[in-house]
């Protein structure tokens, strides 16, 4: 009760701001009932005279720093849900940046020392004033002595009593998406509980940085022999649940173009080098940095990109990842018909929808894309369409391929501001082909077959206890029915005799196996 109270005030508070704040009026009026449209045109009275020569997105970032951090974090969120908010308005969002003071530095010493138990000047040579502040954290630029020397690095600092805020409010959204599936019919598709779940888990995440230090290291090891590209090194002597201690980088933030021209850097290269990283990051290895915005990339001395900031990443299963490539497939080829049955094979559209009517829908896509020069071309934008498509056939939302196409959009973005021609499809076609190679090439059919004769092994492994439980049930069945389940000593006998022979029978299936992979290999290699 307690929280349905909090999450009404909540909503209330948050339209007044937006009202004020000249958001509500900003946004378009055509086709709105009588109602919503007198609500709009009171909401333009409402708004301060100042708002209302502002443009939409600065309007927009004022009203969420009013309303605080967690409002600020959710526009955040929801820039990688243009399927939600709308392409423009996800664009808006995309540029909002946290416009929160620095909390003092002593402060930050007495939250490092209770996360590592130990005292700052045990810890570090030096430790300095804040040089960037965030809702969640900030970071202090701080000295360390390691065996091979003194060394500069970054410290990442939880913001005090910042979990309980957004633990509040993070509840007062969920109030609100509620109530939203629960009475407005057309936001059901669009899941507003599950996106605020997913939220929720991501700012959880966010919060513990052990967390993201170890998707740091983790993407440091997929990425060891990628050229071009790395991450800053973890100090995990220093790294807490509240303290993340990293390699200082002393490099050009990419936002600078002018900058890392003039430092002498091939502008080109570094735009194909970002793209072909994401790519193989998402499609080889199914984790990717999904925050990879000019902010959070800088251009080292020697070239490489190095990725800073893995508090928001990306997963996606090995279905995805083929679903995806196969589709990119179809639409190079123009094989419409292909590209519509694997939406229905992996299951996004529903069954009740006609193949061939999604077909026609996604040739509407595809056929303006292949008239227009290659350079032109976004990646990010035919899966922006495709989304857009096929909410028409009630496919519902999946949140890891949204962020997939917004991050995409972004890197592509990136790229575009260093070369304007930049030529998406000629940068990506090495890790796709690659990819796809691997993934739908005989290599791949072969993997699918052993993987399949495995599943075989592992059933006909088991049928002698399936065949003797059925046996044991059978001959206990009535017993069982008037008394409930009872097996006797000689019944766990027979039952362990019946294993020994199963067993037999699992090598004897797994030598069958191997031989039968052995003969496709051969019939594959000699075709």
């Amino acid at each position: 009760m307690l929280g349905s109270l909090y999450g009404i005030l909540a909503l209330l508070r948050a339209g007044w701001v937006l009202m004020r704040e000249g958001v509500i009026s900003a946004l378009p009026a055509e086709g709105l009932p009588p109602g919503p449209r007198l609500a709009h045109r009171l909401a333009g009275l409402v708004a301060r005279r100042s708002a209302r020569r502002k443009a939409r997105s600065e309007r927009l970032s004022q009203a969420l720093n009013r309303l605080g951090p967690s409002y600020v974090k959710l526009g955040q969120f929801l820039s990688t849900r243009p399927d939600i908010v709308g392409q423009s308005l996800a664009l808006e969002l995309g540029h909002l940046q946290d416009s929160v003071p620095p909390f003092p530095t002593a402060e930050a010493i007495a939250t490092v020392e209770a996360s590592l138990g130990r005292t700052i000047d045990d810890l570090f040579l030096t430790f300095g004033e804040p040089v960037g502040a965030a809702s969640i954290a900030q970071v202090h630029k701080a000295r360390v002595r390691t065996p091979d020397g003194e060394r500069d690095v970054a410290v990442k600092v939880i913001r005090p009593g910042v979990r309980a805020r957004f633990r509040r409010e993070l509840n007062a959204f969920s109030f609100i998406a509620r109530v939203m599936e629960r009475f407005v019919r057309s936001s059901r598709r669009l899941r507003p509980v599950a996106v605020v779940e997913t939220l929720a888990q991501s700012t959880r995440i966010e919060m513990d940085l052990r967390l993201e230090a170890a998707a740091s290291s983790e993407m440091a090891e997929n990425i060891r022999n990628d050229p071009g590209f790395r991450v800053p090194a973890v100090d995990w002597e220093r790294t807490g649940r509240d303290v993340l201690t990293m390699e200082w980088i002393d490099g050009i933030k990419m936002s600078d173009v002018a900058g890392v021209a003039a430092a002498g850097h091939d502008l080109k290269a570094l735009g194909v080098n970002v793209v072909q990283n994401f790519l193989r990051q998402s499609m080889r290895d199914g984790f990717f940095h999904a925050d990879m915005h000019q902010g959070n990339l800088f251009v080292a001395p020697d070239g490489a990109i190095v990725a800073v900031d893995l508090g928001i990443v990306g997963r996606l299963s090995s279905d995805s990842r083929r679903f995806l490539a196969e589709i990119l497939y179809g639409f190079i080829r123009r094989d419409y018909r292909r590209v519509a049955e694997v939406h229905f094979e992996a299951g996004y559209v529903p069954r009740n929808q006609d193949v061939l009517s999604f077909a026609q829908a996604l040739r509407a896509i595809g056929e303006p894309i292949h008239g227009q020069p290659a350079e032109t071309i976004s990646m990010g934008h035919l899966l922006t369409l495709l989304f857009e498509v096929t909410e028409l056939f009630d496919m519902r939302a999946r949140p890891e391929l949204v962020l997939l196409q917004k991050t995409m959009v972004v890197v592509e973005g990136v790229a575009r501001s260093y070369d304007p021609k930049f030529n998406m499809w000629e940068a990506a076609e090495p890790v796709v082909s690659d990819y796809i190679r691997g993934e739908l090439g005989p290599a791949a059919k072969l993997a699918e077959v052993r993987d399949v004769l495995e599943a075989i092994v592992k059933i006909g492994r088991r049928l002698p206890d399936y065949a003797v439980g059925l046996e044991v049930l059978g001959k206990h069945l009535p017993d069982l029915v008037d008394n409930g389940i009872r097996i006797n000593d000689d019944s766990l006998q027979e039952l362990a005799q019946d294993t020994k022979a199963g067993i037999l029978f699992g090598h004897i299936a797994q030598w069958i196996t191997a031989i039968g992979v052995a003969v496709i290999a051969a019939s594959l290699l000699l075709r």
